[in-house]
């Protein structure tokens, strides 16, 4: 909602100050549909050339996260932190237990109580993974780290393709209006024969393109650009959390000083509270009672 009030912000705004300051559309909307194929094909000509199509389809995929926002929310860290609390509680009271949630979660009522997360494949995987690495001993915690550390780099890296994507259109577009503008100078060059008030519809029109590519970088495709890296650094947290939590483990903790662990390395604004978290777990303990 936020992402369609601040595109409606950013067109009122300048058509509506233009008009205010005795601005005309006609011009504006005579050169608009040709100027828009030369400066809109060619970004997105450009688009397909610097990507592979499964590069484009995942851009175009998440640039509804600029509407939706971020896919994790406050409620989605606790649940995770409740189920890293009955993962290692259980793994601590018996070790093998564990193992058939993390062979296959997919079959875990465990898993099965957390769908959102279990329907993350790179969050159970990262879970799983990091768990049976601990069940087979692998105690040193500062080479799982790194390699925990390098893995999300890594996933982070991928993640933030869509936003580098779409800031290089951002880059180029100002280019690609001027290129237009340039064809509307010589389209106007060959009618220099023409009366003033036909030469300055001609002029006005061309100047419409450096507008246009002014107007597509830096109001709508580089504020796509930026809020897209915002949203998949924010998502990006909730991996770290389990990172933080399971290394934490691994330094021989406690569930509950791990889960304080990954609860105080929450970012804030989805930081759940020490009462909140704290209910949460007896609930948890209550049921497997």
């Amino acid at each position: 909602m936020v992402g369609i009030i601040g595109i409606v912000v950013v067109f009122v705004m300048v058509f509506g100050g233009y008009l205010a300051a005795g601005g005309k559309m006609g011009i504006i909307l005579k050169a608009l549909p040709f100027e828009m194929t030369m400066i809109g094909g060619a970004a997105v000509g450009a688009f397909l050339i610097s990507n592979s199509a499964s590069e484009a389809k995942h851009t175009l995929k998440d640039m509804a996260k600029v509407f939706k926002g971020a896919k994790w929310h406050p409620e989605d860290y606790r649940d995770l932190l409740c189920l890293l609390f009955q993962l290692l509680r259980m793994m601590k009271q018996n070790p093998m237990s564990i193992e058939q949630h993390i062979e296959d979660p997919t079959a875990s009522d465990l898993f099965g109580s957390y769908p959102k997360i279990l329907a993350d494949s790179e969050a159970t995987s990262l879970i799983c993974d990091t768990l049976r690495t601990a069940s087979m001993n692998y105690d040193d915690p500062h080479q799982v780290e790194e390699i925990l550390e390098k893995r999300m780099d890594a996933n982070l890296h991928h993640s933030m393709h869509s936003s580098h994507a779409l800031q290089t259109v951002a880059d180029g577009l100002p280019a690609l209006g001027i290129v237009a503008a340039v064809l509307g100078v010589i389209k106007t060059m060959g009618s220099i024969d023409q009366p003033p008030e036909i030469l300055g519809k001609l002029i006005g029109g061309a100047l419409v393109g450096t507008f246009l590519g002014v107007f597509l970088a830096y109001g709508i495709v580089g504020p796509f650009a930026s809020r897209l890296k915002t949203l998949t650094e924010d998502d990006g947290h909730f991996y770290q959390l389990i990172r933080e939590v399971l290394v934490a483990n691994l330094h021989q903790h406690s569930a509950n000083i791990c889960i304080e662990v990954g609860r105080q390395n929450t970012p804030t604004s989805y930081r759940p509270s020490f009462n909140e978290l704290e209910e949460a777990l007896k609930e948890l303990k209550k049921a497997a009672a």
